[in-house]
């Protein structure tokens, strides 16, 4: 993939973005090529939806008094995060780079990779999940070259990612750290931008 490709880095919305879907949105972006992009909102929990919640919704979850739960029980308390407006219903694992499901993950950039199968949650269940991971539902899709404009317009600002933003800042923080780790100061961005 070419270097101007962002796959493994962060998309910050600019204050004037005028979408509300993306209004403080921080993105990872998961794909990058001449055909389009995708990413995944990382800031943005769902009301009332945690992790524990969506395993007993979809039936992931064994009777309480089965020995086959092997999950942290930290994760039954996270948080699923609105990945974007694209396919809103289907889930997206976001995870460190230690799991790798053949032919079901995407390896991002060494460190993080993407699943989208249930095959996934099964193995979080049991213990022989990622070590680190977020679920959202639905993502943010980009047909070709529609991202290029918008970062043309300045709607976005581009960070490199980082492991801590994304699974360890609580998400109520991952936007002003993103801008931070670029030397912006989050109070000082306003609506207005130019061109030269």
């Amino acid at each position: 993939m070419s270097s101007d490709y962002l796959h493994g880095q962060f998309l910050i919305a600019m204050p004037g973005m005028g979408d509300p879907r993306f209004e403080r949105a921080l993105i990872y972006m998961c794909a990058h090529t001449e055909d389009g992009a995708m990413g995944l909102i990382v800031n943005k929990p769902m009301d009332e939806l945690l992790l524990g919640d969506l395993l007993h919704r979809l039936g992931l979850l064994p009777p309480e008094e089965s020995n086959s739960i092997h999950m942290p029980q930290a994760l039954y308390r996270q948080p699923v995060f609105t990945g974007g407006p694209v396919e809103p219903g289907r889930g997206f694992v976001l995870h460190s780079a230690d799991y790798v499901l053949e032919e079901g993950t995407l390896e991002v950039d060494g460190q993080v990779g993407l699943t989208a199968s249930l095959d996934i949650l099964h193995d979080v269940v049991r213990g022989r999940g990622p070590r680190h991971l977020m679920l959202a539902l639905g993502y943010a899709g980009w047909a070709p070259g529609q991202l290029e404009g918008e970062l043309l317009e300045n709607a976005w600002l581009t960070a490199p990612a980082d492991m801590d933003i994304l699974f360890h800042t609580p998400p109520e923080e991952r936007y002003a750290a993103a801008l931070r780790k670029i030397g912006i100061d989050p109070g000082s961005l306003t609506a207005s931008s130019g061109h030269a």
